[in-house]
């Protein structure tokens, strides 16, 4: 789950990228490394490759591209983007994966953490109250489908900036909260997370094919991860234009269909 917080440092050397982890977060860094070295093995070129590794400091290779955030984002790097995902979800071989830890923030822990936020709400206004009460409400409701979910290596933290484009082909970069998951938590993160939309929609969810069962679910995640938005966007920030909570409620208030 996004944080809003500032985790980490970056120091350039010619073409050694060195990231230090300033803010303590645990098994941030040892995450990274693991995700670098089984994306080198299994599919190189996706990632900055890994160089040397110490406690809360990973060393890797510099990539080209720029960032998506803030680009205009079309077709082209739309399409590269899920072919870059298809490829990394579907890395590392299955037997090897289940030997690879859940990443932070699952379904579970997010119920819970949404719940705490929800209880300490303060009335605000009419709309956003609502929004806050039937998400609350559903949540209350739901119970996963476990039909829809496929095993994939999730890279976690679906902001935009992670993407980088060099003109042909899209790469990633920031694997802190990575680790195993499923197909249809991971599109649902990276469809409702706030640099996806904010700028202007990028059609991400509708780039991979999922089976019923997998779309039933990631639809059920969307929802909780708008809820999850709701709040991390609740208090307005300068990262984001203003009247960006104002945009979220009236999605989450869409997504439950309220």
């Amino acid at each position: 789950m996004a944080d809003l917080q500032h985790t980490h440092e970056l120091v350039y050397d010619g073409d050694v990228v060195i990231k230090r982890y300033v803010d303590g977060k645990q098994g941030g860094a040892e995450r990274e490394w693991r995700a670098l070295s089984l994306l080198a093995e299994y599919a190189p070129g996706l990632t900055p490759r890994p160089i040397a590794f110490e406690a809360g400091v990973v060393s890797m290779t510099r990539i080209d591209g720029v960032s998506l955030r803030g680009l205009s984002v079309g077709d082209a790097q739309v399409a590269a983007m899920g072919d870059l995902l298809d490829e990394l979800h579907a890395a590392v071989p299955p037997a090897v994966l289940e030997t690879v830890p859940i990443r932070p923030w699952q379904p579970a822990a997010l119920c819970d953490w949404v719940r705490h936020r929800g209880a300490e709400w303060q009335p605000r206004d009419p709309m956003a109250d609502r929004a806050v009460k039937e998400g609350l409400r559903w949540l209350e409701s739901w119970r996963p489908d476990e039909s829809g979910m496929r095993p994939v290596f999730g890279a976690g933290d679906g902001n935009l900036a992670n993407f980088l484009w060099d003109g042909a082909r899209v790469r990633r970069v920031d694997f802190e909260d990575s680790g195993r998951s499923d197909l249809a938590f991971e599109v649902a993160e990276l469809a409702e997370h706030v640099s996806m939309w904010v700028d202007g929609e990028v059609d991400i969810a509708g780039r991979f094919e999922l089976s019923p069962p997998e779309e039933r679910l990631m639809r059920d995640y969307r929802k909780l991860h708008g809820m999850t938005w709701l709040f991390l966007l609740s208090h307005e920030s300068p990262r984001n234009p203003p009247g960006t909570f104002r945009r979220q409620v009236e999605r989450v208030l869409a997504t439950l269909g309220a």
